[in-house]
């Protein structure tokens, strides 16, 4: 079991630990509601450094990622970053992503921790343009300032001006007394604020600033129970529930990044093309359950006879809602919203209505 070099601090804050993708990470601190809430109204601040990092160096940098990536990197100014997906060549999804554009011929790939040897391994083998690969994973931590005061917390220990760094775009500076630090306004909350990547050595000081600054606005340290949450309720997919090798960005609904222009020839492209030409015959939807009850991953989907039309693959009691809240895949004919469906829940149909996320408003 790997642990990140915060492990320490978390077991002193009395976090419930829990194995997550091989890492040895928090759950929960003072409850996954107490901390869904203080991310929604203050901040939280969230230890994501099992998430992998790749540098993609070198004059052919931009051509190996606009192969082996759905978005178009071409079209990245340095600064900014971009959401996207690693397309296998079955049309289906290796990992999702965020590229960011750190120099002019130097990107950061940041990729989701189960699958980062896989990922490794699927941009390595379709390295065919020579660019210069390295795995920075084990050297860099990832700290997540979540919420809307999250700036102001942040603003407080960094003469960085935050308000010049609008969403997906990032700078370089100085946080608390540690420099260079990557501080990217990107998030997975949908509550706004930011992610500081840093190297290992320097988490702990950083995330001891940060705590303290945060003392008189409410932030909270958060788990990986509230991620769960708080990303469920913004609408925003979950690799290995949401995506997967056999889901593809068009059903998944993240057809805009795939970027169908001139030039941007990447793995399974044509398929895409047919996909959005002729349509698909399943999309992820979201639903809201009309009757008390909790929606869990793999739970059926069923119509007012009773016919499979999909699965769960997300589901949650939203904690802002009150409600039982999930995403899955349905069939045509059940993709407009307010349409009915029933999740079955312990041999029981309850019912729910198609939604278009986000659940709350953020």
């Amino acid at each position: 079991m790997q642990k990140t070099v915060l492990n320490d601090i978390h077991r002193e804050l009395g976090a419930k630990m829990v194995p997550f993708a091989g890492f040895d990470m928090p759950v929960e601190y003072s409850g996954i509601n107490k901390e869904h809430m203080a991310v929604r109204e203050a901040a939280g601040i969230f230890d994501v450094s099992h998430m992998g990092e790749f540098w993609v160096k070198g004059p052919n940098a931009q051509k190996l990622i606009q192969y082996v990536t759905s978005n178009d990197v071409a079209a990245l100014p340095v600064g900014k970053a971009q959401y996207s997906c690693l397309p296998n060549k079955q049309g289906g999804i290796v990992d999702d992503l965020i590229v960011y554009h750190y120099e002019a011929e130097k990107y950061m790939l940041v990729v989701n921790a189960s699958n980062m040897e896989k990922d490794w391994k699927w941009i390595n083998e379709n390295n065919s343009f020579g660019a210069e690969l390295e795995n920075a994973s084990d050297k860099i931590s990832l700290i997540a300032v979540q919420g809307p005061k999250a700036a102001s917390i942040l603003q407080k220990i960094t003469t960085t001006d935050l308000s010049s760094v609008p969403y997906y775009s990032f700078k370089v500076g100085t946080i608390g007394k540690v420099d260079n630090v990557i501080i990217s306004n990107t998030g997975y909350t949908g509550s706004g604020g930011f992610e500081l990547y840093v190297y290992n050595e320097e988490a702990p000081a950083l995330w001891n600033a940060v705590m303290e600054a945060g003392t008189e606005f409410g932030l909270l340290p958060a788990g990986l129970g509230a991620r769960d949450t708080l990303r469920l309720e913004a609408g925003l997919a979950l690799y290995g529930n949401d995506l997967d090798d056999t889901t593809s960005p068009v059903e998944a609904g993240l057809g805009w990044i795939t970027k169908l222009v001139d030039g941007n020839d990447f793995i399974s492209r044509k398929l895409f093309e047919q996909q959005k030409e002729k349509g698909v015959v399943k999309r992820l939807k979201g639903f809201v359950l009309q009757e008390r009850g909790i929606p869990r991953h793999g739970y059926e989907i069923v119509d007012a006879d009773g016919n499979n039309i999909g699965t769960v693959t997300s589901g949650t009691m939203s904690p802002m809602l009150k409600q039982g809240i999930g995403m899955g895949y349905l069939k045509k004919g059940f993709w407009k919203p307010e349409s009915e469906i029933f999740i079955r829940v312990r041999n029981k149909d309850l019912r729910a209505k198609v939604v278009k996320p986000p659940f709350v408003e953020l």
